[in-house]
């Protein structure tokens, strides 16, 4: 059980993070809330959407207010994995090779474009993501704690691209779409960016990976009922016999709405997790890891629309042990 000055201490924490990468992004507190969650997890984040709505921006206000060291890795075709890892270079006046690490290296990294990185280099992050460490030269090189990827995808430009595989769809803790801003917010746009320099050049870290990684530690204690247990389990399972699907949900999406929804309930002040929590989160964390059945995507179901039916099946528990 969470004491109150931990729930304080999580909730504070999470509104100065939000107030300050909101100084550069407009109208979306909802999403940078959920990239969060995903963070207090453990996990990492793929950010879908058109060109030109902020992805780039939004995963660098984030790494520059979340502290530690951040890098940027450009997807192109002709991207290998050594530009990635990293590579030994040979030393001639030593006789000896030194390892030159490479971006992934690094407490936060963006993966611009990560569908227009080939399979093989898709690989190199895929490892990355799911054992936090990399091979080099046959060995392994763990990565330093935290670890954060937040990879960004255009999802109506093909040519040139390659899709993600299911597996690594999977290693994403959830998937946010940002949309276009409210009209009050692309107007705030017009008149903060009438300046030679991007406004995001002004930001400073207002956390550090101290606070980052003892957070993430807090949450895991925040509490679930039972109830809210089964909740889970039963979209999941329904998820696995439903007409729509062709693959349902697997036990790594199970366990990242869990810990989602306790996340989520911390990062909003909370130490109880409550049935909208999971609801809420069920979309953005299950909409990567289902495959609707071709018959009914060739008619225009979206993921959206069939994990929204899904959730319509399952009936709201009602809490009986937690305090609202």
């Amino acid at each position: 059980m969470l004491k109150k000055q931990d729930i304080d201490t999580i909730n504070k924490w999470a509104q100065t993070i939000i107030s300050a990468v909101e100084k550069v992004f407009f109208g979306k507190r909802e999403v940078i809330e959920k990239i969060l969650v995903s963070l207090l997890c453990g996990g990492h984040v793929l950010i879908e959407d058109v060109p030109g709505v902020g992805k780039t921006i939004l995963a660098r206000a984030l790494a520059i207010c979340l502290g530690g060291e951040f890098r940027r890795i450009q997807c192109t075709p002709d991207l290998l994995p050594a530009d990635i890892t990293g590579i030994s270079v040979y030393n001639p006046k030593e006789a000896t090779f030194h390892f030159h690490p490479g971006p992934i290296l690094s407490n936060i990294v963006l993966v611009d474009e990560i569908n227009r990185a080939t399979p093989r280099t898709q690989s190199a992050l895929l490892e990355a993501m799911a054992e936090n460490q990399i091979t080099v030269e046959g060995k392994p090189l763990a990565l330093p704690s935290p670890f954060f990827v937040m990879a960004t995808e255009n999802p109506i430009e093909f040519e040139g691209t390659f899709p993600l595989p299911e597996a690594q769809k999977d290693r994403f803790f959830l998937t946010v779409k940002i949309g276009y801003p409210p009209r009050d917010a692309e107007s705030l746009i017009l008149e903060t960016q009438r300046r030679t320099t991007h406004p995001i050049s002004d930001l400073k870290p207002v956390s550090n990976l101290d606070a980052v990684t003892a957070i993430q530690q807090l949450v895991v204690h925040v509490q679930v009922e039972k109830s809210l247990k089964d909740y889970i389990l039963d979209i999941v399972e329904a998820s696995r016999k439903h007409p729509l699907f062709q693959l349902g949900i697997s036990p790594r999406g199970t366990l990242a709405l869990y810990k989602g929804a306790q996340a989520l309930a911390a990062l909003r002040g909370r130490d109880f997790v409550t049935p909208e929590d999971i609801k809420e989160l069920a979309l953005p964390i299950f909409s990567k890891r289902i495959i609707i059945k071709a018959e009914h995507l060739i008619k225009g179901m979206t993921e959206e629309t069939a994990i929204t039916r899904l959730l319509d099946t399952i009936e709201l528990p009602i809490l009986k042990d937690a305090v609202r």
